[in-house]
């Protein structure tokens, strides 16, 4: 099997890992009705959680002689990529979940591939075809059209406008992740990310401690456990690995699936209706992301 197919397969685990983070985060915060878990609390507290786990799993590395430590030229990159990946798109996404179904912000985080190839092209000096940028601006039009219309008006709502930060800083932080990976590998990326993130995480976590643990759910609780252990962590290790082997524009495509397997996991986790108006538009948005694959890339720079 060649290096981007692996990479391709890696993605492709990494994605359905991902996908039940939109059900598994509603689950954690509840709705502005029903509030369980704060958002805050599962942004930072999921962020904690992992990295703990990242200590003990970086001196388990160091025992066995085998830890990379981040240069001093790394750790700028290193506070990037957290800035995307542990507080930008946990925080809006779980802020925006408290007023829309997951499946709404599937549909619009659906542009997640897209917008990470995007960010790719341009730091790994890629060249994708003209017909690659028509596949992004038109489904960006679909992803605007469909939140127009939930909202039934120009307004977009501070909703949607949290569904787009979350999408932009998962973005940036999926390729500052991927660029650090060929050196330090995919599982220490992550690892060093989240412990760099600890002095900031543990904190807000232990202020935003729930009043009561007794009101909060135990499906809320499921969902916290989830977000911190796959996707917070583990997830990363094949995700980052598979944007390494197998070139992050190309590799970032494989989130193409992802709306459609976060659409499924809603319906039983959540028991939501999948209505025809957000299956329309998440075929849409899944359309122009696969064109967009197939159009020709310039290598540039890989990571």
């Amino acid at each position: 099997m060649t290096k981007d197919n692996q990479g391709l397969l890696w993605g492709l685990l990494g994605v359905t890992l991902f996908a039940a983070t939109l059900p598994m985060t509603k689950l954690a915060v509840g709705t502005t009705a029903a509030p369980q878990l704060s958002p805050w609390f599962v942004t930072f507290g999921r962020a904690a959680a992992a990295g703990v786990l990242s200590i003990l799993y970086l001196l388990f590395v160091h025992s066995g002689g085998a830890l990379k430590v981040p240069t001093k030229n790394d750790w700028g990159l290193v506070a990037f990529t957290a800035a995307g990946v542990v507080v930008g798109f946990p925080l809006f996404l779980a802020l925006a979940l408290r007023y829309v179904p997951s499946m709404h912000g599937a549909v619009v985080t659906g542009q997640l591939p897209l917008a990470t190839a995007v960010v790719a092209a341009i730091w790994f000096k890629q060249r994708p075809a003209v017909g690659f940028w028509i596949c992004a601006l038109l489904g960006s039009f679909l992803v605007l059209g469909f939140m127009i219309l939930r909202a039934g008006g120009i307004s977009l709502g501070a909703a949607n406008i949290f569904l787009l930060l979350a999408m932009m800083s998962a973005a940036l932080g999926y390729i500052g992740g991927a660029r650090l990976t060929p050196k330090l590998g995919a599982e220490q990326v992550i690892c060093w990310v989240l412990v760099l993130s600890l002095p900031l995480t543990l904190p807000v976590t232990l202020l935003n401690m729930p009043a009561s643990w007794a009101t909060i759910a135990a499906s809320s609780w499921m969902g916290f456990i989830y977000v911190s252990l796959i996707s917070m962590w583990i997830g990363f290790f094949a995700w980052y690995r598979g944007l390494a082997m197998g070139g992050a524009v190309r590799v970032s495509q494989v989130q193409l699936v992802q709306p459609f397997l976060s659409l499924l996991f809603a319906i039983p986790l959540l028991g939501e209706q999948l209505d025809m108006i957000t299956l329309f538009f998440a075929l849409g948005v899944i359309a122009t992301v696969y064109v967009g694959k197939k159009m020709p890339v310039d290598q540039g720079v890989k990571p």
